[in-house]
């Protein structure tokens, strides 16, 4: 494996300051990793190469005078394809939308450009983000790293196999129910889901408030410094909440005294039993660094992980007035999975869907008064491994349950590779409450830092016999 791919942001910043790497050196070996892996996993659906190249020679010429434009001068950065990037397409996994090129970056994007980042390709997702699973009919199936006959998860399966690949050390994803945090589980990196709105998403915010940018990375430390680049705004001043809430700066400040509750399988829910025994165990790591941690269910979660109801009511909805827009044609266009959920929103009546909200609202509340008593919570990232490629089977077409309620109630949620199941990684979740962001990510900070480096995916990847990727 090329060792320049794996290298961190923090060491990638470090050698373009020492001169012993140049980002133009680093956009080179990215763009080869893409070609030579992208073939077999798909996590890529459009590169700007001849773009990249530039900015990586303008970035050079930059750490060359000592004049850096950013924290992140010269780093690549990949983009799902949810979120327009100037120069290249928005097509959402759809082949209803239009093949046309963006003429302007969405905000995150552009603060990434602004501190330095180059972003040089979109990442697959599954059809607008529908699924937790990367497949739709413009891109077809992105593949497991660890294991090609399965899914990375999804719908952010692209930009989790990008980084885990050393195809980027960066990704932007968003996450509407665990978009982010499944598949980082899956491919074994590190995904934050911010606090609700606390990176800008223009107009590609969902009327649900549900969907929420965040990055993606192999490590706490990078995402950290990806989310400080995104919550600058035009002045360089700060959006996030809370004065001096710089959360780079923060991550290595200790976690003694701090108040955390495990809850390794809320009622309702059946976790595998290897992967309770994981994350169970990491979790105890916490009791080491002076925090107190308390074995507890979540009661105000018990009646929402019962089917998810919540969720998927206002999910459907969401998707059946998307569909509702468009021409008969372009329905026909549509992913099957999209057009079931579609047609499932359209049944909602309106009773149904403010008995959603209210359900939504008594959550929100019940979950402020839980975090009263305890900073932060750990669960296990998701309750089984990643399915097989093609589909997605009936017992994961409901909410994802130990995801989705953190997007209900807009709360911050990282997932943290955590070790293995039957050979997969699996992850610890931390959840902290809202505007916790800093606390959220030092906490996960710490607990990387006593697991030690996280193994990588191994770099020479295969096809399983003659199945294809494309659709």
């Amino acid at each position: 494996m090329n060792e320049i791919v794996m290298l961190s942001v923090s060491q990638l910043i470090a050698g373009f300051r020492q001169r012993t790497l140049s980002p133009v050196e680093v956009m080179c070996a990215v763009l080869d990793r893409v070609t030579k892996l992208d073939p077999v996993v798909n996590a890529f659906c459009a590169l700007d190469e001849e773009g990249a190249m530039s900015a990586a020679g303008e970035a050079e010429r930059r750490w060359i005078r000592g004049e850096p434009c950013g924290p992140l001068d010269g780093v690549p950065v990949s983009v799902k394809d949810l979120v327009a990037v100037s120069g290249l397409p928005t097509r959402h996994g759809s082949r209803t939308t239009s093949p046309d090129r963006e003429n302007a970056d969405a905000p995150a994007v552009a603060r990434l450009r602004r501190a330095g980042a180059i972003p040089f390709g979109k990442t697959t997702t599954s059809e607008f983000g529908n699924k937790i699973v990367t497949d739709c009919p413009l891109t077809g199936a992105t593949r497991n790293p660890w294991d090609t006959r399965l899914s990375p998860g999804g719908s952010s399966g692209g930009s989790a196999v990008a980084v885990a690949l050393g195809m980027g050390p960066l990704s932007l994803a968003t996450d509407g129910g665990g978009s982010i945090r499944i598949p980082t589980c899956w491919s074994g990196v590190v995904g934050f889901k911010p606090t609700f709105a606390l990176v800008s998403s223009g107009s590609a915010t969902s009327w649900t408030a549900l969907s929420t940018l965040g990055p993606m990375a192999r490590n706490v430390r990078d995402a950290a410094l990806m989310l400080d680049a995104m919550t600058h705004d035009e002045a360089g001043g700060r959006v996030a909440p809370g004065p001096g809430s710089k959360y780079a700066g923060t991550l290595d400040d200790d976690i003694g005294g701090l108040r955390i509750a495990y809850c390794g399988a809320p009622a309702g829910t059946s976790v595998g039993a290897d992967i309770a025994e994981c994350v169970g165990r990491e979790a105890r790591t916490f009791a080491a660094f002076g925090a107190r941690l308390v074995e507890t269910d979540v009661a105000p979660l018990a009646d929402y992980y019962g089917d998810g109801r919540m969720h998927s009511i206002q999910w459907s909805v969401f998707f059946a007035q998307r569909v509702r827009h468009m021409e008969e044609v372009s329905r026909t266009l549509l992913d099957p999975d999209l057009k079931a959920l579609a047609e499932a929103g359209a049944q909602v009546d309106t009773a149904t869907l403010a008995d959603a909200l209210s359900a939504r609202h008594a959550l929100t509340t019940s979950m402020e008064r839980f975090f009263q008593n305890h900073d932060l919570l750990i669960t296990p990232t998701f309750h089984c491994g990643p399915p097989p490629i093609p589909g997605l089977s009936p017992r994961l077409r409901q909410a994802p349950v130990l995801t989705a309620w953190c997007n209900q109630a807009g709360l911050p949620a990282i997932s943290v590779p955590c070790g293995f199941a039957g050979g997969l990684p699996v992850g610890l979740q931390i959840v902290g409450p809202h505007g916790s962001d800093a606390l959220v990510l030092r906490a996960a900070r710490a607990y990387e830092l006593a697991r030690g480096d996280f193994p990588a995916p191994a770099g020479e990847l295969q096809l399983p016999g003659d199945m294809e990727i494309a659709p």
